[in-house]
């Protein structure tokens, strides 16, 4: 019988059918932070329970933790060292893997785990981070878990989950001139509204797809949560091969072989069929940034704000109302008439060295304008040494951009930075609903690239539409 590429990935995971859609899934890799996991270790301490696999377990400090440079412990977030402290002594009582503060290998979850090669091609990995599906661009099955389910897969190395039906989204054709993942994804969510993935593990396909770099498909796949799927994957190939290798947790040299001849088999066999199929042109997709509250309300860059009567929805336009409210914008305004007051790279979706080198290049020779405050976050304390090996760090800060250590900073405000209540942002992150990246913050969703032309410009800008 012919299988999609999900359909294998869950297959070769399956441990039991417990009827009515719920099946028990073998967990390959489990990995925290110390938002949530020392409330998962110290419960499975006080249960009586102990970590069944702690050399397949891990943990980072990236979401509380400040990104000052010379931080140490240091956190804005009110008992914040408490979350940091506890998480230390429940990692090492618990003898997994923890990139601590200081570590070379230290950052955000999801970079760091395709850093360290702990995510790969055909893996089952969780974490309780909803974000987790990024690590689908490298083939891997991953989906974001809770507290208590980290504890079970942890004490079980299982899980007990309803599968989900399957689509895949074709991108079909080149990608115009500074379009990237980001505004795929972007273009796919505000197409098919926020909700238009829900039910499904999604496999994002198409020639399209298949021209992205291994990064950019972690991008793809990372928002796929904004788009209420389960899970997005693209599936491995000749390029995800070259960028595992060599990884500290990668199949060594003796396994090297095998682990290939499998991961060139996790393919979606050619007459498998999908529950939903969607197909995009992407020389319909320019630059994309969001408007509004919702990841749905974004338009192109040569855009402007939706009118009201545009929507025939009534609980749409209400959403949309509500946004335009928070947002403090006029429908019929357009994107380029929209000044910013900050400018943000960093976060799970955009924040790896080809991210910073997309920036970079723009950048170089340019400055940010006048009023703008930019930040640029690496994802892992490994990008942002190899990003200073290239002189990068040297073009953020000539530029006026501040450089900071690794970490999800101001992503959202569980680490307590923000950039102000009614400061407009625009950002590389993921998510833009209220108060995400603080308290009134208003936050633009948009490419790296978009972010940098922006910060320049002092407006909403796609990099070929600079002053």
């Amino acid at each position: 019988m012919t299988q999609t590429l999900f359909d294998k990935l869950w297959q070769q995971h399956l441990v039991r059918d417990l009827g009515d859609g719920e099946h028990l899934m073998y967990v390959d890799r489990v990995f925290l932070h110390e938002r949530t996991g020392s409330i998962a270790l110290s419960s499975l301490a006080e249960s009586g329970r102990s970590v069944r696999a702690p050399a397949r377990t891990f943990c980072t400090m990236d979401h509380i933790v400040d990104t000052f440079p010379g931080r140490g412990d240091h956190t804005l977030m009110p008992s914040g060292r408490d979350f940091i402290e506890a998480t230390r002594r429940c990692a090492h009582a618990a003898d997994i893997t923890l990139f601590d503060i200081g570590d070379a290998r230290q950052g955000i979850v999801h970079v760091v785990a395709a850093d360290q090669g702990i995510a790969l091609p055909g893996l089952l990995q969780v974490c309780p981070d909803s974000h987790t599906c990024t690590l689908g661009g490298l083939g891997a099955l991953a989906w974001g878990i809770g507290s208590t389910e980290a504890e079970h897969a942890m004490a079980t190395s299982t899980l007990r989950v309803l599968k989900p039906k399957t689509m895949r989204v074709n991108f079909h054709g080149d990608l115009p001139a500074g379009v990237g993942a980001k505004d795929l994804i972007l273009h796919l969510i505000a197409r098919y509204g926020a909700g238009g993935g829900s039910g499904y593990a999604i496999e994002f396909a198409g020639s399209a797809v298949q021209a992205l770099p291994v990064e950019a498909r972690m991008t793809l796949c990372n928002m796929a949560v904004e788009f209420s799927a389960f899970t997005g994957l693209v599936a491995p190939d000749e390029n995800t091969i070259e960028y595992v290798r060599g990884r500290p947790y990668a199949p060594k040299a003796e396994h090297w072989d095998a682990a290939c001849a499998h991961w060139r088999a996790l393919v979606t066999d050619a007459d498998a069929i999908f529950d939903r199929e969607l197909d995009i042109d992407c020389s319909e997709i320019q630059p994309t940034v969001t408007w509004g509250t919702s990841p749905e309300q974004a338009v192109a860059i040569d855009g402007s704000v939706p009118q009201l009567d545009e929507e025939s929805d009534t609980r749409k336009r209400g959403a949309m109302e509500k946004a335009l409210a928070y947002m403090g914008l006029t429908p019929g305004t357009r994107l380029t008439d929209i000044a910013i007051d900050a400018a943000f790279i960093g976060s799970c979706t955009n924040s790896r060295l080809s991210d910073l080198r997309a920036a970079a290049r723009f950048l170089e020779g340019r400055q940010v304008a006048p009023g703008v405050k930019a930040v640029c976050v690496p994802g892992s304390t490994q990008v942002k040494a190899a990003a200073e090996a290239e002189g990068i760090d040297q073009i953020f800060l000539a530029a006026g951009f501040e450089w900071r250590e690794a970490g999800c900073s101001m992503c959202f405000y569980a680490g307590g930075e923000t950039f102000g209540a009614g400061k407009r942002v625009i950002s590389s992150t993921n998510r833009n609903f209220e108060g995400r990246q603080g308290p009134g913050t208003r936050t633009h969703l948009a490419s790296p690239l978009t972010v940098a032309a922006s910060a320049c410009a002092g407006y909403i800008r796609a990099a070929g539409e600079q002053p």
